[in-house]
């Protein structure tokens, strides 16, 4: 299992390790600067530096990217290019690259998404969050009443690094029985800056809340946070209220940074918090 300081070894965390001052720095700039803007022209700053990715020219950054983040110079080839393309033809391509094949587990519960975990505890141990003035539960993340959701759950959020893969799929067989988009703000989530409380964007942004009730008859709560630069969550194919899925089956995807909640009927098995899990990794 890969533990938080291997994990921020990674070139690509070395942003991770920064002095105080500069700390207090990115928080106050991406808070109480960034934080304080508009939603609506959070949107269109995002839109305006996420359309850079889109564009031909932005394929030559593919190359040197992989070559800094990881060690793996052959990381590219279990991957392919997004719908049906024969190449990648631009960054964003890249970024929402697809599986060639789906990771093989045995384990009928498996992680949605790759990240960091970065918060992970029993619903009856979360406290109220504060949010901009605001007294929130964690059943907020969900787009739920308090009541809803079960005190011996567990929640859990996995933060996407740019580098990450950023699709996101179904943890588990069932069924999905409520989708809800919540609008909202697009604050910065990388959780260094919310060292308290490294969930706190996942109450304020904007967001899709997934429902997947498994064959016991268990809802299994997502939520697929979006944050800047993320232009789009776009919900896969035959993602639709009353269809069944299956478990590795593709929910969403990305355009750009992101974070994925989760409130479950069961506890991580083989994760604690501040270790990094990937798609199809058992739960």
């Amino acid at each position: 299992m890969e533990t938080i300081s291997q994990y921020y070894s990674d070139p690509s965390f070395r942003v991770f390790k920064v002095p105080k001052w500069r700390a207090r720095l990115y928080r106050f700039l991406s808070i109480d600067v960034w934080g304080n803007i508009p939603s609506n022209l959070q949107r269109a700053c995002s839109a305006w530096y996420s359309s850079f990715y889109q564009k031909p020219i932005s394929k030559s950054l593919i190359e040197p990217y992989i070559r800094v983040n990881y060690t793996d110079k052959d990381y590219l080839e279990k991957f392919k290019p997004p719908n049906g393309k024969k190449e990648f033809e631009s960054f964003q391509d890249f970024f929402i690259r697809e599986f060639k094949h789906l990771p093989e587990t045995e384990s009928p519960f498996v992680w949605p998404c790759e990240g960091l975990l970065c918060d992970e505890d029993r619903v009856d141990d979360l406290g109220l969050v504060c949010v901009k003035s605001d007294i929130r539960t964690v059943a907020t993340v969900f787009g739920i009443d308090r009541r809803q959701l079960p005190t011996d759950y567990t929640f859990t959020n996995v933060f996407l690094h740019n580098k990450n893969y950023h699709r996101i799929h179904s943890p588990i067989d069932g069924t999905i029985t409520r989708i809800q988009h919540v609008p909202g703000d697009l604050v910065v989530l990388r959780p260094w800056i919310y060292k308290d409380n490294p969930s706190l964007p996942a109450f304020r942004n904007e967001r899709y809340n997934i429902d997947i009730t498994d064959t016991s008859g268990r809802v299994w709560y997502l939520s697929i946070v979006g944050g800047p630069a993320v232009g789009t969550i776009e919900l896969a194919r035959d993602i639709a209220v009353g269809h069944k899925v299956s478990k590795l089956q593709e929910v969403s995807l990305f355009y750009l940074g992101s974070t994925c909640c989760m409130a479950s009927p069961i506890s991580p098995r083989f994760h604690t918090k501040n270790t990094f899990v990937e798609v199809g990794m058992p739960y």
